[in-house]
């Protein structure tokens, strides 16, 4: 490569890099802009991340059936298409709202910010945001939640921790799901968890089937408890 290459190349670098920090600062404020409406509604956002297929919305749906009766949740659901997935989770018997990305692997807090005045938060004790499925950009993108739960879907193997570090890293809860198939797969929980724990020592587990059931009632649990110390 000539000098006069390698000098664009190093500058478009520069420039790229700057235009991401850029991107990331305004990212953030809108961010912070979603936390305080949250605060002041009292309303729980929890972002769930995983890649695709690991089950996101089948959990929702499931959540749904434990929890409608107990309070009152919504979905926001992230996908690059269709409306599949909202209409799987309003089936449920809940308000879930379709952002379709056109394309875009990740959710931003400014697509989450333009979405939320269809929903009524003083009357919303539980919102989730169900993001695409991607353990790499959604990673990056702060969408003013109280909480990031990842997937960790046992039909993917258990290396994906060390391999997408910032997910894990970001996350205050994984849960293993799909476990209904570790009788037929080569995969290892304790792996798993010693790996992501090694991120992120910090990291709460829960193992999980929402397809038998497996773990659902801690998962409520847990929502149930985090909800309380929200309107406390």
């Amino acid at each position: 490569m000539s000098i006069e290459k390698s000098t664009k190349a190093a500058r478009g670098s520069v420039q790229c890099e700057n235009t991401n920090i850029n991107l990331l600062k305004a990212n953030d404020y809108v961010a912070d802009i979603i936390r305080n409406e949250m605060a002041k509604t009292k309303t729980l956002l929890i972002n769930i991340t995983s890649s695709a297929g690991s089950g996101k919305t089948t959990l929702m749906q499931k959540t749904a059936e434990k929890l409608k009766d107990k309070l009152t949740m919504a979905v926001m659901v992230g996908d690059l298409e269709t409306e599949r997935d909202a209409e799987r989770i309003r089936e449920s018997g809940i308000q879930a709202l379709q952002i379709v990305t056109g394309g875009i692997c990740h959710l931003e807090a400014q697509m989450v910010h333009q979405v939320l005045p269809e929903y009524n938060l003083e009357d919303i004790d539980l919102l989730f945001i169900e993001n695409v499925g991607n353990l790499v950009c959604p990673a990056s993108f702060d969408l003013g939640e109280d909480y990031r739960v990842t997937l960790m879907a046992t039909t993917e193997g258990d290396d994906k921790p060390k391999k997408y570090p910032r997910m894990f890293l970001t996350s205050d809860m994984m849960l293993v799901s799909k476990s209904d198939l570790l009788p037929y797969l080569p995969f290892s929980v304790d792996a798993v968890i010693k790996d992501a724990r090694e991120v992120n020592h910090e990291l709460e587990v829960l193992q999980i089937s929402a397809l038998k059931g497996e773990g659902i009632d801690a998962w409520c649990d847990w929502l149930l408890n985090k909800i309380k110390e929200k309107q406390a």
